[in-house]
């Protein structure tokens, strides 16, 4: 949902051609499968194009960090685990969580639809912040 959500605000930025936003999980768990259909029935309610067979959930490898700028996480779990994951102090530092602070976003696998909704307002919420950082990082680039 993150992912959805951060495309679309950098298009209204004008800024999706200069950035690139991918996503992956911190297991293998759901590795091969699509979209849980109610984070896709979320974001479409919302108002964002979401389709169930636009992501394939995979499993983030370290490897990546090399490529990578800014590698965000949505809970403190995923953010120490993608830290671990990381080669160098360098690329450890490019681990932040989504929202400012120490806020999470709550995983609603397990939960009933309506936490996919709830889930999408906080990932909204954050994306002001997290825009700043990419445009600042755009910036630096220029």
């Amino acid at each position: 949902m993150a992912e959805v959500v951060l495309r679309a605000r950098l298009g209204e930025e004008g800024l999706a051609e200069r950035v690139v936003v991918d996503s992956a999980g911190t297991g293998d768990w759901h590795a091969g499968e699509p979209a849980d259909p109610r984070a896709t029935a979320a974001l479409r309610t919302a108002g964002y194009e979401a389709g169930r067979d636009d992501h394939i959930a995979r499993w983030f490898d370290a490897e990546w960090f090399g490529r990578l700028d800014l590698v965000v996480a949505l809970d403190r779990g995923h953010l120490r685990a993608l830290r671990r994951l990381a080669p160098t102090p360098a690329d450890a530092a490019k681990v932040r969580l989504l929202l400012a602070g120490d806020g999470e976003v709550p995983d609603p696998y397990y939960g009933e639809d309506r936490g996919f909704a709830d889930c999408l307002e906080i990932i909204e919420g954050g994306m002001a912040g997290l825009l700043d950082v990419v445009r600042a990082g755009v910036l630096e680039r220029t």
